[in-house]
């Protein structure tokens, strides 16, 4: 992915909230202004993108637990040399961490976040996209500590994270 892609990408974004909208805006001026936005050696900031993973019917989601954090989030990381767009970043992601067959349920971003990651000292500047998942779930245990199919209420009593929650109610219209 180039930077000016990424920067067109964030052009035509629309936030769904203030908290969303002050995040698209920081983000658009970090991908002006980061010397490699991309590269997880960028020490203030760098892209991630992540997939809030769905079934086909879109009747329940996909959390992953975190290794390092030990909570629950959508699977996602760094970008890759070879990922030619924040979209399939976000897929790779997520077929690496479940081991499920994927596709975008939407080609635009679903939501944008910027979260500081307190064991790398770093802001990660996450695009986050719809993706539907078919097959066996087949976690990989180095990536993460477990991956769980839950229903959409499951899902929200776990998550504290609120523009995680804001993220899930998008595509599930629900809050």
């Amino acid at each position: 992915m180039t930077r000016e892609a990424l920067q067109a990408l964030l052009a035509t974004h629309e936030p769904a909230d203030e908290e969303e909208a002050a995040d698209l805006e920081r983000m658009r001026a970090w991908a002006a202004t980061l010397e490699e936005p991309f590269s997880r050696a960028q020490p203030e900031a760098h892209f991630t993108a992540s997939a809030v993973v769905t079934d086909e019917a879109v009747e329940r989601t996909l959390l992953v637990h975190h290794r390092k954090s030990g909570s629950w989030f959508q699977p996602g990381g760094h970008f890759e040399p070879e990922d030619a767009s924040a979209a399939e970043a976000a897929m790779r992601e997520a077929r690496e961490e479940t081991g499920l067959a994927v596709r975008l349920g939407r080609s635009e971003p679903l939501d944008v976040d910027i979260h500081w990651v307190p064991w790398d000292e770093h802001f990660h500047l996450d695009v986050r996209y719809h993706v539907l998942a078919s097959g066996r779930l087949a976690p990989d245990t180095a990536e993460v500590h477990a991956a769980e199919w839950l229903t959409w209420d499951e899902a929200l009593a776990r998550i504290t994270e609120l523009p995680l929650r804001r993220a899930l109610g998008k595509v599930s219209g629900r809050s």
